[in-house]
């Protein structure tokens, strides 16, 4: 039976461990993870042009950067930048992020397809001196699915279930599909520990957000779960916090997170890949303790 390659992981960097994250760095592509994604939370691709300087190997990206935060030609200028200085080793992931978060900034947005579309022109179209890095485009539902397979280097996914990770798939071009260089990955909850539950509650905890946004729940509902999230939604008009997490089943946790023990999150791991997802990027967290903790668990997990 082959060996299940090794993923790809996610990692942020915080005030007062920005140092300490890029000796992180060094360490995840000493071990030979497949690449490292940076989220849009601590300034993701300010960390990716640092991540340039310290790696040399190691395919790293930004999943995401969010499109309404700054012009596309300032995007093109950074991106084209960290793309020579890094070798050619970097991928500019985009999103149209979330409403809620839009109206917490003060940001308008529009139909985040013609969004989408718009800024990737007006970025392509942009005068730089160097070469574009590919594009990915962060995928939930089919239609942003689609339009990443039409004008995209690839899709990135996050918290998806991977029981519907075929349908989602079956939306991209045979040839977007089937082409190797297409990067399809899924960025997943993390949770290594011998006390599965306190694994479980970790993992509870982290969608426990992402089940208040109404995208979301309408994926999830696609996806099979539409007991969830209308318990979800009676939580939520009741303004009940804790029932939020009680109406998530330890089904759609399965389904969607990795968590519990290492032979359990192993297999999990290599049932992502198995599902069609070429880089399953692990969001690690851990049961007793911060980033740092999670890492540890994750390099001894995957030693």
């Amino acid at each position: 039976m082959p060996e299940t390659p090794m993923p790809a992981v996610a990692l942020a960097a915080v005030a007062g461990r920005r140092h300490a994250t890029l000796d992180l760095a060094r360490e995840i592509e000493r071990r030979g993870f497949s690449g490292i994604y940076c989220a849009s939370f601590g300034d993701g691709l300010g960390l990716c042009e640092a991540l340039a300087l310290v790696t040399e190997r190691i395919r790293f990206g930004t999943a995401i950067a969010d499109i309404y935060l700054r012009h596309p030609s300032d995007y093109a200028q950074t991106t084209a930048l960290v793309h020579e200085l890094s070798g050619g080793r970097f991928d500019f992931g985009i999103g149209v992020s979330h409403d809620a978060f839009h109206e917490h900034l003060g940001v308008t947005a529009g139909k985040p397809l013609t969004d989408m579309r718009n800024f990737v022109e007006r970025w392509r179209a942009t005068p730089r001196v160097g070469e574009a890095p590919p594009l990915v485009l962060a995928g939930l539902r089919d239609k942003m699915v689609g339009l990443a397979g039409e004008i995209g280097d690839g899709v990135v996914f996050a918290n998806v279930a991977r029981s519907h990770m075929s349908h989602s798939l079956a939306v991209l071009p045979s040839s977007k599909r089937e082409d190797p260089a297409f990067f399809v990955g899924n960025m997943i909850p993390t949770c290594i520990s011998d006390d599965v539950a306190a694994a479980a509650a970790v993992n509870r905890r982290t969608l426990s957000g992402y089940v208040t946004l109404p995208n979301y729940r309408n994926y999830w509902k696609a996806a099979g779960y539409v007991e969830e999230m209308e318990g979800v939604e009676r939580a939520l008009e009741a303004r009940d916090r804790d029932a939020v997490g009680r109406a998530l089943s330890d089904r759609w946790l399965a389904d969607t997170t990795l968590f519990g023990t290492v032979s359990q999150v192993r297999d999990g791991l290599a049932a992502w890949f198995d599902a069609g997802v070429r880089t399953p990027i692990l969001v690690p967290s851990s049961a007793v303790g911060n980033q740092m903790k999670a890492f540890e668990e994750l390099f001894a997990a995957l030693a």
